[in-house]
């Protein structure tokens, strides 16, 4: 764990010591303003520009079009790579003739491999939740999203016909 982790794992110890409530629900932005505010933390221009970049990639990731079916998708899309020591994202516009094809193979890769990540993680937080409780029904994830995709794209299929 990096020094700045173990900054931040040692003012939210004591912000949870100090401040928490008894229901044990953390609010990260309340935690923020806590630190800031109490000189536990303070942000380098290296973190208030990585905040800006956050937010322009969340407002790419939001940026959604409908295309000529009736289908909302995301316009822009992310590759990650390294470049030395320094992971960095580059977006692409799905409606931008100029981006190459392989942006969006490589991207869309990335993103499915996101998700495989996310179900297995997903299945092991459900199995360790099982095994700690024994006593209660077995909580049951099915990982095959193959019918519902296909139950999402039943109206565009009807309009494509």
């Amino acid at each position: 764990m990096s020094a700045y982790s173990n900054q931040v794992k040692a003012y939210l110890e004591r912000y949870q010591s100090e401040i928490a409530g008894e229901d044990g629900l953390i609010d990260p932005h309340a935690v923020a303003e806590w630190a800031y505010k109490n000189g536990l933390h303070k942000p380098s221009l290296k973190t208030v520009i990585d905040a800006i970049a956050a937010d322009i990639a969340q407002v790419f990731r939001e940026e959604y079009r409908t295309d000529s079916l009736g289908q909302r998708y995301r316009a822009k899309h992310a590759v990650r790579s390294k470049q030395g020591n320094k992971t960095m994202s580059l977006w692409a516009d799905m409606d931008d003739s100029r981006a190459p094809q392989e942006h969006f193979v490589r991207s869309f890769a990335q993103r499915r491999q996101q998700i495989v990540g996310d179900c297995f993680q997903l299945k092991t937080d459900v199995d360790v939740y099982n095994n700690k409780h024994p006593s209660q029904q077995p909580i049951q994830i099915p990982l095959d999203f193959t019918y519902d995709v296909e139950e999402l794209q039943i109206p565009f299929m009807r309009k494509a016909a």
